[in-house]
């Protein structure tokens, strides 16, 4: 009895860090529709949509948080298959899949810009090789937005496909080729199936984090391709127009949730399923 009331006081700093979240939260959506008057209202909403510039730049974070989804996507997968598939120790491949965590993101970027830019590594070594004669423009577009936010977030996608597939039983595999099914057709009907919750987890998580990035979209995509993480950056430290940050804010959290919560309903879904059939 009385390690169950300690154990009640031991969530009270959770309770009291949730609270401050949820009255911080509350706040914000507050002064994204109070007026001058006190009086809610859709003022800032109204100009935020009625702006050109500003709705070019939701579409474009959609639109990069996408591309950067589908990117690490095609890339975690596999990487994730064959960590999960590797017969030695996996330890040392979690190490190089973690390795880019241990640097800050602001550094990462710099190295990036390195190696994209017009004099950078990658350019002047395709022009070495005569590939090229001019210098490719790989910064200051999405390009270089979705090649640096991928090297940021991919690994969250190669973890959570990794997290399922080193809980796939190989019998089902070996099951399916003794079946006379073939290599393509145990993918399609097999592991595909199996791995999607670990896809559709890898997926919110990549997204979400793609549509509030800040630091690689401001240092690779500059002021010309924002994104609306930076526009909000720029709105709260350089104008001070907390209300319209806050409005912004509001609509990239509403825009992501559009996303997410969908997804996570497939992924709750898909696992009754294989539950079931399991």
């Amino acid at each position: 009895m009385r390690f169950g009331r300690l154990a009640w006081l031991l969530m009270l700093p959770l309770a009291a860090v949730l609270g401050l979240f949820l009255v911080s939260l509350g706040a914000l959506v507050w002064s994204s529709f109070a007026g001058a008057d006190g009086v809610p209202k859709l003022d800032l909403y109204a100009r935020f949509f009625a702006r050109r510039d500003y709705v070019d730049v939701l579409v474009r974070t959609l639109w990069v948080a996408g591309l950067t989804t589908l990117v690490s996507l095609a890339i975690g997968y596999p990487v994730a298959w064959a960590v999960a598939r590797h017969k030695g120790r996996r330890d040392w491949l979690l190490v190089l899949i973690i390795l880019p965590w241990l640097v800050s993101v602001v550094v990462r970027t710099y190295g990036w810009i390195v190696i994209l830019g017009n004099r950078g590594l990658l350019n002047a070594f395709l022009g070495w090789l005569g590939v090229v004669d001019t210098p490719l423009k790989l910064m200051f577009n999405t390009t270089g937005i979705v090649i640096g936010l991928v090297h940021v977030f991919c690994p969250f996608m190669i973890l959570a496909i990794l997290a399922v597939f080193l809980h796939l039983e190989r019998s089902l595999e070996e099951a399916s080729m003794s079946l006379g099914a073939g290599p393509w057709q145990t993918f399609r009907k097999v592991i595909w199936p199996l791995s999607l919750p670990g896809v559709i987890s890898g997926t919110m998580i990549v997204y979400l984090m793609a549509t509030g990035a800040i630091v690689t979209p401001l240092l690779l995509g500059g002021l010309r391709d924002r994104m609306l993480g930076t526009q909000i950056y720029q709105e709260m430290f350089q104008v001070f127009d907390f209300p319209r940050a806050a409005t912004m804010a509001v609509i990239l959290t509403a825009t992501a949730l559009a996303v997410v919560l969908p997804l996570g309903m497939l992924e709750r879904r898909v696992s009754r399923n294989l539950k079931g059939a399991s």
